[in-house]
């Protein structure tokens, strides 16, 4: 039976690269879809699959199977509160482009983007992007927000699509690799996917002047093969992350800084908000956890995740 790797998918047909090397589009049949109920999309790009032939049509296929993930980067659903959305599967790593300005990244997208990364054990690196159009205040708000990250152990890269010296170093990263570019509208991924693989032409566009904000240019996350090797997802703009299927009892597990500090705390099944000898709240005092990463904490805290997620939508 062929098996293939998921390109692309737009709700209904799906782009599959064979082993063979032959690209095909596909459907799924309702046994796919039975087993991801909870998902608006049972087949995800990065899926492995094994399809099949449809009869009397030997140009078109279906998905018969999907293989088990090694992980996958979910968010809530926008439109369906008790649903989730599978952005992409099988990822070595993510990349999570940030701008400090046209458009301004908010610490509270970062920190929920990176919680649901650490949940699934996805290896998340920052990339500041479009240092080449920041003034030396920028600089500085740059450098404080980097520092925040660098000091609980995430790499953080200062880069411009447009100069190759800052993005060689992904070019060696990538090789190889199957790696989700992530971020708001108009952070710039799909610039620079373009300038890791110039073949690949990439539709971008330009910042919308009235916003400050961009314009939406890839509707789904497609995966592209690259020539040096390995494969970039790039996903739709993110305007706003919202958490899945995360007990509060352990959010604080995805916090770095907070994990290291858990078994220190005077009663188990601390919170980490208003109880007694909580060494959170005292590391939180002693400077040792950033205050803007602990509001981000509270606000996950506060959250009612069985509501639709439209709040902080950050553009």
């Amino acid at each position: 039976m062929p098996k293939g790797i998921v390109l692309k998918s737009t709700g209904k047909f799906y782009s599959i690269l064979l082993d063979s090397g032959e690209q095909k589009t596909a459907i799924i049949r309702g046994k796919v879809r039975l087993h991801a109920d909870k998902s608006t999309n049972p087949v995800a790009v990065g899926d492995r699959v094994e399809v099949d032939f449809i009869k009397d049509d030997p140009e078109k296929m279906f998905i018969k199977s999907v293989f088990p993930r090694q992980n996958y980067l979910v968010r809530k659903a926008t439109n369906l509160s008790k649903r989730q959305q599978v952005l992409a599967s099988n990822i070595d790593r993510i990349y999570l482009v940030v701008t400090i300005k046209n458009p301004v990244t908010q610490h509270g997208f970062i920190d929920r983007f990176l919680v649901s990364a650490e949940s699934f054990r996805i290896p998340v690196s920052l990339l500041f992007n479009k240092i080449d159009i920041l003034s030396q205040d920028d600089i500085v708000k740059q450098d404080q927000l980097a520092d925040i990250y660098t000091k609980i152990g995430y790499k953080c890269h200062f880069i411009s699509s447009h100069t190759y010296d800052s993005i060689k170093f992904l070019k060696k990263e990538i090789v190889g690799k199957q790696v989700l570019f992530a971020g708001n509208s108009g952070v710039g991924k799909s610039t620079l996917i373009n300038a890791l693989d110039p073949s690949l032409n990439l539709k971008t566009n330009e910042i919308s002047k009235t916003h400050l904000q961009g314009k939406h240019t890839t509707t789904f996350a497609e995966m592209h093969r690259i020539k040096s090797g390995g494969f970039l997802i790039d996903s739709p703009g993110i305007k706003a992350f919202g958490l899945v299927d995360l007990q509060k009892e352990v959010i604080s597990h995805y916090f770095p800084e907070m994990r290291i500090l858990l078994n220190t705390c005077k009663y188990n099944n601390c919170l980490h908000l208003k109880e007694p000898n909580c060494a959170i709240k005292k590391a939180l005092e002693n400077k040792q956890i950033h205050p803007n990463r602990y509001t981000s904490y509270q606000q996950i805290m506060a959250e009612d995740q069985n509501d639709v997620y439209r709040k902080n939508s950050f553009l």
